[in-house]
């Protein structure tokens, strides 16, 4: 991956209704919005990788540490009513992810950036999207409440997108600058 890449990560079983809503949310962002970038924000369209995480694994982890920009889609107890969704940023995600019950699945988020951090690849732009479910029963659809919050999930992710990327396009521009007046110094 290169620096300005974006891997968009969704988790979750979507044989369990709303379990499957970070598969749901991802699937929404990558078939809605990929072709359709405003031009104005991504002249040459971002650069995203979507990864479908299922239920976790420990292959996840070199894709995280690769990466400069992770943004996480998941089903998340957050206490609240049913599809709420909230966006856990940079430190809030490590904390949130610290006070959070173990997944009963084979590997938890938590155990994936632990091991980019270990590493010192801890992404420098990362975030959780989380949703809020209602159920988790047998059941290929997520409920209506689910349904209906995946819009707002999916346009937290663009914003994210967008604010990441014109922060990695100035710095571009800036270094350009600097290298521009360094050139200019030396031909004197």
């Amino acid at each position: 991956m290169s620096r300005d890449e974006t891997l968009i990560l969704g988790i979750g079983n979507t044989l369990l209704t709303d379990e499957g809503a970070g598969i749901h949310a991802l699937n929404h962002l990558q078939s809605a919005y990929t072709n359709t970038w405003p031009a104005n924000l991504f002249p040459d369209g971002p650069n995203l990788n979507f990864i479908d995480g299922g239920t976790l694994s420990f292959t996840l982890a070199v894709w995280i540490e690769d990466c400069t920009n992770l943004i996480v889609f998941d089903a998340t107890e957050l206490h609240q009513p049913a599809g709420t969704v909230n966006v856990f940023v940079g430190s809030e995600m490590d904390e949130f992810l610290g006070t959070t019950k173990r997944s009963a699945h084979e590997v938890g988020l938590i155990d994936l950036m632990d091991i980019a951090r270990l590493t010192d690849h801890l992404p420098e732009n990362r975030a959780l999207i989380g949703i809020q479910p209602d159920k988790m029963d047998w059941g290929m659809k997520p409920t209506v409440a689910v349904q209906n919050a995946l819009d707002k999930a999916v346009s937290e992710a663009v914003k994210l997108i967008s604010q990441w990327q014109k922060v990695s396009t100035d710095q571009e521009v800036s270094t350009a600058e600097e290298h521009s007046d360094i050139n200019s110094e030396v031909l004197r």
